[in-house]
């Protein structure tokens, strides 16, 4: 007997097949039981008629509990009303590991409980869409990337430099030297974009930040391209062009998990280039009009990124920052070195930043004079600086973290949603 994904089953309409799954909730209607078993594929509505089928196969339909392993066969049939259009005529059913009393229900559960049993709460039809969502954006950025000739780079996640400030460092202990794990994959792309020339590295990164927002998470994953030779316009092209390309993709590959979400499609179908851009010294004047206290020289807040997301219907590209609130790395404007060539891409709704970039100092003396403005140890980003002294080169780059634009695109209001296992102030459970 052929075994086949639920998803798979509209191309075997009229077939008798097996499918292997765990039982996701049934009804039962006198002498018919409708189960409906998911196998991570999808769901499949399958249909016992207690008149065809045996007594064992009846009962155990009838014994099976909630999320119960589950082995069904059957005749494929087109149901029109039926999750991905067919259902299963049930000949025998068979539970392969019955479940205890699942803990969570169709009824309201607290966060923390839902985050202690985060485990099994990935079961669940909307975490279930979620994480498909976060695979087909993980797929895209590889397949983006890929596709322009960029090769990929893996930075080590235990490193001796602050990429990001040394407030928010996890710090371990490497054979009796201080080691931390990586903020940014950033520092080691520029040498890789020297050999390269169009480079990103993707994984995971750390952030000590004593933060509870739902816009932060200690460990989250980041995606960060490094090109030659590009300079500040050319980035900002390639951060539209980047994100234009993974909503597009979701819209394309995830309508039935946006439909499952009940996100609002045409808001992402707004995502299209070019974005809107403006300074930071227009981002204050913006803020000042909506009766925001803000000022030159400030940091902008969640607050604050809402309010100026607000005022646009897709994703807005601020830049030049003041120098003094930024990283050390980060090239000034030749026309007003008060300010860097640097941006952050805001997204709409709410959902806050979710790239930062900007085109890199490649002058030696420059650079090095920033490393110690910012109180860097300099032997530590020797190799860092040989970049600028063997053949240096103008070159920019960004980071995106997954989670907060897989948190937009499929609108959910938290980042733990996101990731299967989420690291947050207070929790490394489960």
């Amino acid at each position: 007997m052929t075994t086949v994904r639920i998803k798979d089953l509209p191309q075997h309409v009229g077939e008798k097949v097996t499918v292997d799954g765990w039982l996701y909730n049934k009804r039962t209607s006198g002498k018919l039981q409708f189960p409906i078993v998911r196998d991570g594929s999808g769901y499949l509505q399958c249909v016992v008629f207690k008149k065809e089928v045996t007594e064992e196969t009846w009962a155990a339909a009838d014994a099976a509990t909630q999320e119960s392993s589950v082995r069904v066969t059957g005749t494929v049939r087109e149901e029109t009303r039926a999750p991905g259009g067919v259902e299963l005529g049930v000949e025998s059913f068979e539970i392969l590991g019955t479940a205890a009393e699942y803990p969570i229900s169709p009824k309201e559960h607290g966060t923390d409980f839902l985050m202690n049993h985060r485990h099994l709460w990935l079961r669940s039809s909307k975490q279930h869409a979620v994480l498909r969502i976060r695979n087909e954006v993980e797929k895209g950025i590889r397949d983006f990337f890929y596709d322009r000739d960029f090769v990929l780079i893996d930075s080590p996640i235990l490193t001796a430099n602050a990429a990001e400030g040394t407030s928010t460092l996890f710090e371990t202990d490497y054979f009796g030297e201080k080691a931390f794990l990586s903020q940014s994959g950033q520092l080691y792309l520029e040498p890789a974009a020297a050999a390269f020339g169009k480079v990103y590295c993707f994984g995971p990164t750390f952030r000590a930040e004593k933060s509870k927002t739902r816009r932060h998470l200690m460990e989250f994953w980041m995606v960060e391209p490094e090109v030659a030779f590009l300079e500040f316009e050319g980035l900002q092209s390639l951060a539209e062009e980047f994100v234009e390309y993974l909503v597009t993709r979701a819209l394309e590959r995830c309508q039935e998990e946006l439909k499952t979400l009940e996100r609002d499609q045409s808001k992402l179908e707004n995502v299209k280039r070019p974005f809107p851009r403006i300074t930071y010294r227009e981002a204050i004047d913006l803020l000042a009009s909506k009766g925001m206290e803000a000022k030159f020289g400030d940091d902008l807040g969640g607050d604050e990124e809402t309010v100026i997301a607000n005022s646009f219907d897709r994703p807005v590209m601020i830049s030049r920052y003041p120098t003094d609130i930024k990283a050390f790395y980060m090239q000034p404007d030749p026309n007003d070195p008060s300010v860097v060539l640097g941006l952050d891409m805001i997204a709409p709704e709410g959902y806050g930043e979710i790239i930062g970039g900007s085109q890199r100092i490649h002058d030696h003396d420059l650079l090095l004079e920033r490393i110690k403005l910012h109180n860097l140890p300099v032997e530590k980003f020797q190799w860092y600086l040989d970049v600028r002294k063997y053949g240096t080169f103008p070159h920019s780059g960004f980071g995106m973290g997954i989670e907060r634009c897989v948190a937009w695109i499929s609108g959910v209001p938290h980042l733990r949603e996101t990731i299967p296992y989420p690291r947050m102030l207070n929790r490394i459970y489960p």
